[in-house]
């Protein structure tokens, strides 16, 4: 899914459509689910339903009205020539075709059930999408949505019509559409798939010999238990060598990495584990730190435990970034090193001269929960003398910058609000809110950045493109500087115009700069 992301939030990370990095408003997203975030590329992590409505107008079932009852007139007359049998027979020819004529959407209905195939194309990335579309015995369609290059999870389609050959279909939870016109054969529906920008689709209807598999990648499948009441799924597939855990972005599963994990298996072993909260893996309740960043790191040190892996490498997209730093700050010894993909942004170093919009609201309002639970005023006037000193300065700045960053983006129509019961959507928003500053990373590091991005997104004219270019390079750069100042063994490899999915957009240079990087390592 492409998402634009602006900075407050895809679906994507999906998307992950959809839908990672903060900071960076304008940087075309690859992903359809749920937003890792709404901010560029701070943004990237996150993860960037109508009922169908009766195609019968009133005019319409009047008229169908008048028909019947002047049909049943005709009939009656009609069969006072004929014997009772045949009688009987040309009532029921002609009430079941009455009957076919008053569903509204019934041919509409059959023509659209099965499964369809369709790639959108966003710069480098192809990603190839399935709907899945049936009818109920009131013929009243349904389907389900997959990006099956970024997740095996399907996202459900609100609503889906036809009326005449115009099909329609939306899926609020990435805030993405589609309307095209089906074929004359109706074999294909040839359209535009809207999610921020716009980029055509066609769909093609699929046979048995032509069918994509949904989840085609060699692997196995296992759960551990990370915590009591708490498995997370964990893939495998296979490969000799030193052992390689990779971690998703915001939004997305393991499945993410099929393809690409495949490649490794030929120097590592290669496992992938789907966070909390996502894909087949439990969604614990959000209560004190079930999402926070320290406990997603957790996770990750029992799945090394519960399989045995001796000092595996750890490889993370995007928010992954986070649970990266976290063990690389508290377990340095438990891993040989960490990769950041698209992840070394603010949740994976946090770098106090520039600061960070999301990171400080956060540390602003816990200072603001601690005022108003102190008691004593001396405690009250100690508390409001630090934020004088600290927070507030700090934040002051960041909404600076927050405003210059929001000059250059253009304004986008109203989106629905995303669905509170959704888990996806409460997880993400879990573990936005428990990210944590990192600033002392103790193990080695190699971090690979979009540097610029591949820019994209809703449409923009000249000065606000321009804006928006500047605003990811100038963030992207300070960053990628931060790692190369505060964390001095850190090797930093910049990918021009790459897509935040860069293991996917640049898979060959990543695959080629991941192995040199760990072939090197002791």
């Amino acid at each position: 899914m492409k998402e634009w992301r602006t900075t407050r939030p895809l679906l994507h990370d999906n998307s992950e459509p959809a839908v990672g990095a903060r900071g960076v408003t304008s940087r075309l997203m690859v992903n359809l689910f749920p937003a890792e975030s709404s901010r560029q590329p701070r943004d990237e992590r996150r993860s960037d339903l109508s009922s169908t409505k009766n195609l019968l107008r009133p005019r319409q079932i009047t008229m169908d009205r008048v028909f019947l009852k002047r049909q049943g007139s005709w009939l009656v007359e009609f069969e006072r020539s004929l014997g009772c049998g045949m009688k009987r027979t040309l009532k029921t020819v002609w009430l079941s075709s009455l009957v076919l004529l008053l569903l509204p959407g019934f041919l509409g209905a059959q023509e659209l059930v099965g499964d369809w195939q369709g790639t959108l194309v966003f710069g480098k990335v192809n990603l190839r999408t399935i709907l899945k579309v049936s009818a109920g015995p009131d013929k009243k369609l349904t389907a389900e949505f997959y990006s099956i290059d970024q997740t095996t999870d399907p996202l459900p389609v609100e609503s889906i019509s036809q009326e005449g050959k115009t099909v329609k279909f939306t899926l609020p939870m990435i805030h993405g559409s589609f309307v095209g016109t089906l074929s004359a054969d109706s074999n294909s529906i040839d359209g535009t798939w809207t999610q921020g920008g716009s980029n055509p689709l066609k769909f093609e209807r699929a046979t048995k010999s032509s069918a994509w598999v949904i989840d085609p990648s060699k692997h196995t499948v296992q759960f551990v238990t990370v915590e009591p009441g708490v498995k997370l799924e964990v893939l495998d597939w296979g490969g000799t060598g030193r052992p390689m855990v990779l971690l998703t972005g915001l939004g997305n599963n393991a499945h993410i990495f099929d393809g690409f994990a495949e490649k490794l298996t030929s120097k590592y072993h290669v496992y992938g584990i789907t966070r909390r909260g996502y894909g087949a893996s439990d969604t614990p309740p959000v209560s004190g730190d079930a999402y926070s960043a320290n406990r997603l790191g957790n996770d990750v040190i029992a799945v090394i435990d519960k399989l045995g892996l001796e000092k595996p490498v750890l490889v993370g997209h995007s928010i992954a970034g986070e649970e990266l730093s976290s063990i690389g700050s508290r377990f340095p010894g438990r891993v040989a090193g960490l990769v950041y993909l698209d992840a070394g942004y603010p949740y994976a170093l946090y770098d106090a001269t520039h600061g960070d919009y999301g990171l400080d609201g956060i540390a602003l309002r816990e200072k603001m929960t601690e005022l108003s639970n102190a008691q004593s005023p001396s405690a009250i006037r100690a508390i409001i003398a630090d934020m004088l000193k600290t927070e507030l300065p700090q934040y002051e700045k960041d909404l600076v910058a927050r405003q210059k960053e929001m000059e250059g983006m253009p304004d986008m129509a109203n989106q629905p609000a995303p669905d509170k019961k959704d888990r996806r959507q409460i997880s993400a928003e879990a573990i936005i809110t428990g990210e944590q500053k990192y600033t002392d990373i103790k193990c080695p590091v190699l971090a690979i950045f979009a540097d610029p991005h591949d820019m994209g997104g809703p449409p923009m004219d000249e000065k606000q493109k321009a804006a928006a270019a500047a605003h990811d390079v100038e963030f992207t750069e300070s960053q990628a500087k931060a790692w190369e100042r505060m964390v001095p063994s850190a090797k930093v490899i910049r990918i021009p115009n790459a897509n935040h999915y860069v293991f996917k957009s640049n898979e060959a240079e990543v695959l080629r700069d991941v192995q040199d990087w760990v072939d090197g390592l002791k």
